[in-house]
C-alpha cells in the first residue's frame, strides 16, 4: 500500500487549501483513513478522520467548523478541505490507513498502519 500525500502550499491566514491523498490497492474503500499533522517541535497529532462508507467523520476541536474530511473510492483518493487557516495550522500534514472495516473514532498513531510522506502546510500571519 502506497499513500500519496500532496496539495500543501503557502497561504496567507483566512486562506483555504485542499489536500489530496491517493492511495494504491484495490482494498482502499473497506478502510477507514486519516490525517494527522506535525508542527515543527511537536509531536505528530490527530486532525480528522473518516469511516470506510464515509458516513463518520471525526475532528480534533483544533479544526472543527473549519476542516472538512471527505474521500472518493472510486478514485482511491481522501480529502482535506482546509478554510479560514491560522498560522498554528502550520505543519507537514500526513494521511494514514486505518483499521479495515473501521467507522468510529480512531485518534491514535498506532491505529494505522501505512503513511503517507506528508505534504508541507504553511500559513503566514
Amino acid at each position: 500500500v502506497q499513500l500519496q500525500a500532496s496539495g500543501g502550499g503557502l497561504v496567507q491566514a483566512g486562506g483555504s487549501l485542499r489536500l489530496s491523498c491517493a492511495a494504491s490497492g484495490r482494498t482502499f474503500s473497506l478502510y477507514f483513513m486519516g490525517w494527522f499533522r506535525q508542527a515543527p517541535g511537536k509531536g505528530r497529532e490527530f486532525v480528522a478522520g473518516i469511516s470506510w462508507t464515509g458516513v463518520n467523520t471525526n475532528y480534533a476541536d483544533s479544526v472543527k467548523g473549519r476542516f472538512t474530511i471527505s474521500r472518493d473510492n472510486a478514485k482511491n483518493t481522501v480529502y482535506l478541505e482546509m478554510n479560514s487557516l491560522k498560522p498554528e495550522d502550520t505543519a507537514v500534514y500526513f494521511c494514514a490507513r486505518g483499521p479495515r472495516l473501521g467507522d468510529r473514532y480512531y485518534g491514535r498513531m498506532q491505529d494505522y498502519d501505512y503513511w503517507g510522506q506528508g505534504t508541507q502546510v504553511t500559513v503566514s500571519s
